[in-house]
């Protein structure tokens, strides 16, 4: 089955690719880490999937930002301040704490990086900042996850 998927990863060519790795790095929950490590156990070489994987999800995380100062103003019109819901509570407790570097950094692994930027910048975090964290994390989890999957071909022998 994975000599089938691969033989017909590397037919599809190298813009198909491309593009199908950035639409996985653009879906939440799949992301750059995702697209990648499936790009590279699939066949796609290296020098292709992360940075079309990558490339798609700091697009997608990108609209967001922009988009989310607005949507937020949208939504907050006329309405009186609300109390946060417990999820929120516990976003601003870990933004509090480790700020915008370490919820983009570590906040992947409990919410997609769209999230977790759009909600940076509906709390009114400065848009250049977290623009700044989100791309330097989904680079990094990325490679890291690339890396992982090299290393399983190579463990594995399926290569």
């Amino acid at each position: 089955m994975l000599d089938w998927l691969q033989t017909s990863v590397e037919a599809a060519g190298p813009l198909a690719q491309a593009f199908f790795l950035m639409l996985g790095g653009a879906i939440p929950f799949i992301e750059s880490y995702g697209s990648s490590f499936l790009g590279v156990f699939v066949g796609v070489p290296l020098y292709i999937a992360v940075p079309f994987a990558v490339l798609g999800n700091i697009v997608s995380m990108l609209v967001l930002v922009l988009g989310a100062e607005k949507l937020h103003n949208l939504f907050r019109k006329n309405k009186p301040a609300a109390e946060p819901s417990k999820r929120k509570q516990k976003f601003y407790r870990l933004f509090e704490k480790y700020g915008v570097a370490g919820v983009s950094l570590i906040g992947q692994w409990f919410l997609p990086s769209q999230i977790t930027s759009s909600m940076m910048a509906g709390a009114g975090v400065a848009k250049g900042k977290i623009i700044l964290w989100q791309v330097i994390a989904i680079a990094l989890w990325g490679v890291v996850f690339a890396g992982f999957a090299t290393a399983g071909i190579n463990f594995m022998g399926v290569a």
